[in-house]
């Protein structure tokens, strides 16, 4: 049986159960589950709607606004938490490995984004990842689609440990779910999905199906 991505999350749950404590465990249980509670599909894009202009900053430090990125033919845009979030360290070099191959043929452009800035670059090096990583900076692009949130609550932070707003360099516990929006080059939304529940995001299979194919070369007669 071929392997997923949520096989993967499903592996690492797995784990932290074998690993963690009770309390650790329902901690983790009760962020997702009021995530999956609260999340309104209604209130986020939908295909055909348009995406304003916006601006990202890429990991060299240089800006990618929605014109350029879409310049060259339809883009995919993967958010994720941040560089040093368990889970993302599992689904972006599963999308590099198998989603990346195909949107290459099909000349589409896939970028990750995340609050986090600047960019952590050990995530790129980590896993060899072949696209470009970008920040969102303001969480601009992430409250236009909706998909970040606040804890009702600020989460203590142990002793030592970094809290959520330093990593992310915000200052702030705002934080983006996971979630991927693909583009056509009218800006015009392709497919969109967000994933409150961090541990179970979109297959490659899923969001390939909502793009345009490969296109196929044609000669003369």
């Amino acid at each position: 049986m071929t392997e997923t991505l949520n096989d993967r999350f499903a592996a690492l749950q797995a784990e932290r159960e074998r690993t963690w404590s009770a309390e650790q465990l329902e901690r983790n249980a009760a962020q997702r589950r009021v995530l999956v509670e609260r999340h309104d599909p209604s209130a986020q894009p939908k295909a055909g709607d348009t995406v304003e202009p916006f601006t990202l900053i890429d990991q060299d430090g240089r800006e990618l606004t929605r014109d350029t990125i879409l310049a060259d033919g339809p883009a995919v845009l993967v958010f994720f938490r941040f560089g040093g979030c368990p889970a993302c360290n599992i689904a972006l070099p599963w999308y590099n490995e198998t989603l990346l191959p195909e949107l290459r043929a099909r000349g589409i452009r896939l970028i990750a984004v995340s609050a986090q800035i600047p960019v952590d670059r050990d995530l790129i090096a980590r896993h060899g990842l072949g696209f470009t990583v970008a920040s969102d900076p303001g969480y601009a692009l992430g409250r236009q689609l909706g998909i970040t949130f606040l804890p009702d609550e600020q989460p203590a932070v142990p002793h030592g440990q970094p809290w959520i707003g330093a990593t992310l360099g915000t200052g702030s516990y705002e934080i983006d779910q996971p979630a991927i929006l693909a583009l056509a080059p009218d800006a015009t939304v392709l497919f969109f999905e967000a994933s409150p529940d961090w541990l179970s995001r979109t297959e490659s299979e899923t969001i390939l199906a909502a793009l345009p194919a490969r296109q196929t070369a044609t000669t003369g007669a």
